[in-house]
């Protein structure tokens, strides 16, 4: 059994606590909300997860500092625009080395850090045993009806990484390990555009063969971006990479279809944002790695003509129209690159 402190209360943070607490682990779910946390100890998280029964051993509290105190495993699950006021919070508590595990997907616009490296730019190296990355096709909706599900645990430190596969696996929750950490972060981060993508051109009323062509050229520009920032290619067929995409691009419980849906049904972004009501991921990113494929000097057709639509006011047709009439090349010659 070890003793765990999960930082953030929404779907995903509630979703993993979940799975923590039938695993039998000492667990402290935080909220910065008294209401949310008075709620979860009466057993539901209703605003994130509206038909669970959550385990009577998942317990919460508002209280930070006792979090802080409570963990040997920090879990922190919220949205990546939280993380550094987090992590600067959780410093000023801190005694001990603890092992860190990231479970969020973005990228910081402006700095261009991946979630890793915020953390660690945050909390003294002195306090930090590793940090690990969990990621994976993982909707918190089906995980509490323990569905199958399949995961993995990122780190260089195998040992760090096993001890994460250890702490969540179990009979419905499968947890796989790999060393890319950069590959894992950038397929997690970048899978949100693609899904707002799909989601525009489902608005759109483009159906099942525009779907396909923007998930597979999307998944090309995604690991065009993260070989060059060092990732390993082969992580981008793997679980963070074609899974994510996938999950994301073909469920009603994806946050970013659902906004892209709605945008390329009309809607501006921010009538999209007040109807979502919670954090979309993508649209961040979005900015992210518009910025990234600049700095890296990548072409990426899909993110540009996202990043247009969410931020230079471009029509969603006339962001389409602009995809299909790009220059002619070979399909293939992404993958020789790559390779």
């Amino acid at each position: 059994m070890e003793k765990v402190s999960v930082f953030g209360a929404g779907s995903w943070g509630t979703a993993l606590s979940y799975v923590l607490a039938q695993n039998n682990h000492d667990l402290l779910l935080w909220t910065h909300r008294q209401e949310q946390a008075d709620e979860i100890n009466q057993n539901t998280n209703k605003r994130y997860l509206k038909d669970t029964q959550l385990p009577e051993n998942l317990k919460a509290t508002s209280d930070l500092s006792e979090a802080v105190e409570h963990g040997d495993i920090y879990v922190l699950a919220v949205p990546t625009k939280a993380i550094r006021e987090v992590c600067q919070d959780i410093k000023k508590s801190l005694n001990r080395k603890i092992l860190f595990v990231h479970v969020s997907k973005g990228i910081e616009p402006d700095s261009l850090k991946r979630i890793s490296e915020m953390i660690r730019e945050e909390i003294p190296e002195q306090w930090i045993e590793d940090v690990v990355v969990l990621s994976g096709p993982s909707h918190a909706e089906e995980v509490v009806q323990e569905h199958p599900t399949t995961v993995t645990a990122a780190c260089e430190n195998t040992a760090a990484a096993n001890r994460i596969q250890d702490l969540f696996m179990n009979h419905y929750f499968r947890v796989y390990t790999n060393t890319d950490v950069i590959g894992v972060e950038i397929g997690g981060a970048l899978k949100n555009i693609i899904a707002l993508a799909v989601g525009i051109t489902d608005g759109l009323g483009y159906g099942d063969n525009a779907k396909a062509a923007i998930m597979t050229r999307g998944l090309a520009e995604i690991a065009r971006l993260g070989v060059k920032m060092g990732a390993t290619p082969l992580t981008f067929s793997g679980l963070t990479g074609v899974g994510d995409l996938i999950v994301t691009c073909t469920s009603v419980h994806s946050r970013n279809w659902r906004a892209g849906n709605m945008l390329g049904k009309g809607k501006s972004l921010d009538e999209v944002l007040e109807e979502m009501g919670m954090v979309v991921e993508g649209i961040r990113t979005t900015k992210a790695a518009y910025q990234l494929s600049k700095a890296y000097d990548v072409p990426m057709p899909i993110t540009s003509a996202l990043y247009a639509v969410l931020f230079d006011n471009v029509s969603t047709d006339d962001a389409v129209e602009k995809l299909m009439g790009r220059m002619k090349k070979n399909e293939m010659e992404d993958l020789i690159n790559l390779l």
